[in-house]
């Protein structure tokens, strides 16, 4: 029995990204599947509807005709509410639904009857390392926050020797280690900077050196029980933090680009850089922060703003995936054709084994009610 597939044109402010490309789609049609694109749902990401109708999509035009008796919708971000209101009940819904903050949405795919499925709770186990939504979009990320830094940075990053007098090198600070953090520390490495780095959980330094990166931490007890068996960075205590501050400011002030990347799930991003650190910079420093949307690692960030502090610009980015949107879109719609396999048969038949550990984990709203348990209340 074939199942239809919903693809929508995102709705919210600045979202370039798409939830399937023409490979992903060509992998259901062909396997019989019916799927409806929205027209100019992929425009922002390079992707016209003429090349989903030669993958075998059928292109709509408004949302009601894209989501009409669709079995399962894809997404980027969380639906809005007449989205919402266009779903067949017991519809699947897949997307990075910012669970923690957009209660509205939740509700109201809960109230929908709605089986929702959050990307961003996908275990990080070896089996769904494919269906990884957090480190393919922060891959990304922290490539494209070092070619903003070097873009607003007013100096060479590479040490250049001229007849005209030495260049020297640009000097990087990367502030979480994180799979933005690795791919910002090579890539500020690839350009020519003299890279150095910090994080809270032991396992890094290895990462950071690896990479020709210097390490930069509090190395006590603390710091080597940081990190949780999940591999998330654990939220340290007062003192150590007054002591890692301490030696960050030290360091801090030497630094042209410091990049943060520190998230805690379902928390306040911690700060990680204080308005003392950022007045001790010397003008034309850059600072690009990548947890601005949970409210930023730097104090003074603002998301989607550049702050100048007395020649120290803060760049808060809320959405950094979607300034490179074709290659996010195409990595996204990979991970999400991975999850998508664990709803259907063999048969094709929408059949998802609710004890699953991956759909288990990542299931928000099912039987009108939020069923998560991280979310319930």
């Amino acid at each position: 029995m074939a199942v239809t597939i919903a693809i929508l044109k995102e709705s919210h402010a600045g979202e370039t990204r798409v939830a399937a490309t023409p490979d992903t789609v060509k992998k259901w049609t062909g396997a019989g599947h019916t799927v409806r694109v929205q027209s100019g749902a992929g425009l922002s990401a390079s992707v016209s509807d003429e090349a989903y109708a030669a993958a075998g999509a059928t292109t709509t035009g408004t949302t009601t005709e894209t989501l009409d008796g669709a079995d399962i919708v894809l997404k980027v971000r969380p639906p809005q509410s007449s989205e919402i209101a266009a779903l067949k009940s017991g519809a699947s819904v897949i997307a990075q639904l910012d669970a923690y903050r957009d209660k509205d949405a939740l509700n109201g795919l809960a109230a929908a009857n709605a089986n929702a499925y959050a990307m961003e709770f996908v275990p990080r186990i070896t089996r769904a390392q494919v269906m990884d939504v957090l480190s393919s979009q922060a891959n990304l990320a922290g490539y494209r926050a070092v070619i903003e830094a070097a873009a607003a940075y007013g100096k060479a990053f590479p040490m250049m020797m001229t007849a005209a007098g030495t260049v020297a090198p640009a000097k990087a600070f990367i502030m979480g280690v994180g799979v933005a953090g690795l791919q910002a520390i090579a890539t500020a490495r690839r350009l020519g900077a003299v890279v150095t780095a910090t994080d809270v959980r032991p396992a890094t330094k290895e990462q950071v050196e690896s990479l020709g990166g210097k390490f930069i931490a509090v190395e006590d007890e603390e710091f080597r029980n940081a990190q949780t068996a999940g591999g998330y960075a654990k939220e340290m205590s007062a003192e150590y933090k007054t002591k890692q501050a301490e030696l960050i400011t030290s360091h801090i002030g030497k630094q042209d680009i410091v990049i943060t990347t520190a998230l805690i799930p379902g928390r306040a991003a911690p700060i990680l850089v204080t308005k003392e650190q950022v007045a001790s910079m010397k003008p034309g420093s850059i600072i690009i922060d990548l947890a601005a949307p949970q409210g930023g690692n730097v104090e003074g960030c603002v998301a989607d703003q550049v702050v100048d502090v007395n020649g120290v610009r803060i760049i808060g980015f809320s959405n950094i995936a979607a300034t490179i949107a074709t290659d996010a879109s195409a990595l996204y719609a990979r991970n999400l054709q991975a999850f998508v396999g664990l709803l259907i048969d063999k048969e094709g038949n929408l059949a998802p084994d609710y004890e699953d550990e991956i759909l288990k984990a990542s299931l928000v709203t099912q039987g009108g009610a939020v069923v998560h348990p991280n979310l319930k209340g």
